[in-house]
């Protein structure tokens, strides 16, 4: 039975070529009792997965204790090669609240587990978002400005100090990143087109940082290990209610058609609220919401896997 308050946890761990893994990693957090595991999904050419949990906090914060030692066990990042940047084995685990549960609960929780990780891991850990003790920690590309490559010096800067663990960087599995946050949207469009200039341009117009759509962030990547080795503009919609992924997706595809780029496809990451389908054209399958998810793993009893 999942415990109430209810927490949704999204831990991305830094493996996407190795689906046994990927299955053994997420396993291992599902068969706590009181977690249901509602989505995984995997990525070859970002090298990336992201599991989908949710329960209480007591045993959500047993399930990522035992996703983090699966994943320490079977993940070496000095062989590690993605288009996604990462810092840890366990690159990013958000929580995020569900139904009435309070942020608070999370922020509690992202912390406890903060310093759970650091010490049973022997684990530098940054605290993100809204569980950041730093105001500059809010901003996660901050953290992972680098890379594993280079976390060891930036772990002996000031800016760089973790908030728990040691100052010196897992031989194999790097740092960590743990916070609390609001839903988050991971939405990708794949462009008919081999010009990473090109996708990193769209990328800047579409993101809010450069002058672009309010609440959204954007990359562009070169898709390596597809066919053709084709580009994505790969998009964090941090508030659907600002921007929604209609309109995102909207304004991808003007500024690819300026550019005489065709889209290819779009490709959701892990599941989104079922408010933010909403007017999405049909871009969002109705079973990848959370709220299905939860739905089926209340009827069932047990846990739900894509």
């Amino acid at each position: 039975m999942i415990e109430t308050p209810l927490i949704e946890a999204i831990p991305n761990i830094s493996e996407g070529r190795r689906p046994d893994v990927v299955g053994a990693i997420a396993e291992a957090a599902a068969n706590v009792p009181g977690v249901a595991l509602l989505d995984s999904s995997s990525d070859v050419s970002h090298h990336r997965s992201v599991v989908t949990l949710a329960g209480g906090a007591r045993p959500l914060r047993e399930a990522i204790l035992r996703l983090f030692d699966a994943a320490i066990t079977r993940i070496d990042l000095r062989g590690h090669a993605g288009a996604h940047p990462r810092i840890g084995a366990v690159d990013v685990v958000p929580f995020v609240p569900l139904g009435g549960t309070p942020m608070a609960a999370c922020i509690d929780l992202a912390r406890a587990i903060g310093v759970a990780v650091a010490d049973r891991f022997d684990l530098p850990v940054y605290l993100y978002a809204d569980a950041a003790r730093r105001p500059e920690r809010q901003r996660l590309d901050l953290i992972r400005r680098g890379g594993f490559e280079e976390l060891a010096a930036r772990l002996l800067s000031p800016a760089g100090t973790p908030d728990h663990g040691p100052a010196r960087r897992h031989p194999t599995a790097g740092a960590a990143a743990i916070g609390a946050r609001r839903p988050l949207i991971a939405f990708n469009v794949n462009l008919a087109s081999t010009d990473l200039a090109a996708a990193r341009a769209i990328a800047r117009a579409v993101r809010e940082r450069d002058g672009g759509l309010p609440a959204v962030k954007a990359l562009g990547f070169r898709l390596a290990e597809r066919q053709g080795a084709p580009v994505q503009v790969s998009m964090n919609l941090i508030d659907y209610r600002r921007t929604s992924i209609a309109a995102a997706v909207a304004r991808v595809n003007e500024e690819a058609a300026a550019r005489g780029i065709e889209i290819a496809g779009t490709e959701l990451v892990g599941l989104v609220p079922a408010a933010a389908v909403a007017g999405s054209n049909h871009l969002v399958p109705s079973d990848q919401t959370i709220e299905e998810r939860l739905s089926l793993a209340t009827r069932a009893g047990t846990s739900v896997r894509s």
